[in-house]
C-alpha cells in the first residue's frame, strides 16, 4: 500500500515552520527543508540587496525583500524564498505589506547558487517563478562568476564577468555590474 503523505497549505506551512531557526518552502504541499547558505553566498546577496534596494527607494519603486516567501501557487500550494525578490510599488497592498507570505510572485526573483543546488531543482524554481508571473529571474553562479536572467517569453540571457544587468521594464535605469555582485 503506498504511503500517504499530508500536503500542507501556506498558511499551515507558516505556522508551523516560520519560528524555525532553518529555512524551509514549500513545493505543492511539501515542506522542503534548505540548508543555510554559505558566506559566499551571504555576501553577494547583500552586495545585490544594497544595489537594488538603494535604487528601489531612491526612485520610489517598490519594496525590495530578503528570504521572504511567495505564495506561487495555491492547491497545491507552493512557497518559494528567493534570496532577494523585488515588488512593483503597484503591486504592494494598500494597507502595507503582509505579515505571512506576499500572495503572489515578485516581479523580480534572485536566486543564488549554492553547492547543495541541483540543476533540476533550480530549473524548478525559475520555472515555478515565471509562470507564477514574475517578469525577470536572476540565476547567480558564484563559481563561474555569471548570472543568468530569465524571463517570461523564454529567453535566458547570460552576464559574464565584465557586463551590466539592466532591467529597463522594471527597474528603468538601472544597471548593475558584475563586479559589483561579485565584490570585485
Amino acid at each position: 500500500m503506498a504511503e500517504q503523505r499530508t500536503l500542507l497549505s501556506a498558511d499551515d506551512f507558516f505556522r508551523q515552520y516560520s519560528n524555525k531557526d532553518r529555512r524551509y518552502e514549500l513545493a505543492k504541499g511539501e515542506v522542503i527543508e534548505m540548508p543555510p547558505p554559505g558566506w559566499v553566498h551571504g555576501g553577494i546577496a547583500v552586495n545585490i540587496a544594497v544595489a537594488l534596494g538603494s535604487f528601489v527607494r531612491q526612485n520610489g519603486l517598490g519594496t525590495l525583500v530578503v528570504e521572504s516567501g511567495f505564495r506561487l501557487t495555491s492547491n497545491p500550494d507552493t512557497v518559494r524564498g528567493p534570496d532577494v525578490a523585488f515588488v512593483t510599488r503597484e503591486r504592494v497592498p494598500a494597507e502595507g505589506p503582509p505579515r505571512e507570505f506576499f500572495p503572489g510572485p515578485p516581479d523580480l526573483a534572485v536566486e543564488i547558487v549554492s553547492p547543495s543546488d541541483s540543476a533540476g531543482d533550480l530549473e524548478i524554481k525559475v520555472s515555478e517563478y515565471l509562470s507564477g508571473g514574475t517578469k525577470s529571474v536572476w540565476v547567480v553562479y558564484p563559481d563561474s562568476r555569471r548570472v543568468v536572467v530569465h524571463r517570461p517569453d523564454g529567453i535566458a540571457q547570460t552576464y559574464g564577468e565584465d557586463s551590466n544587468i539592466e532591467e529597463p521594464e522594471l527597474l528603468p535605469g538601472f544597471s548593475l555590474s558584475l563586479g559589483e555582485i561579485f565584490g570585485s
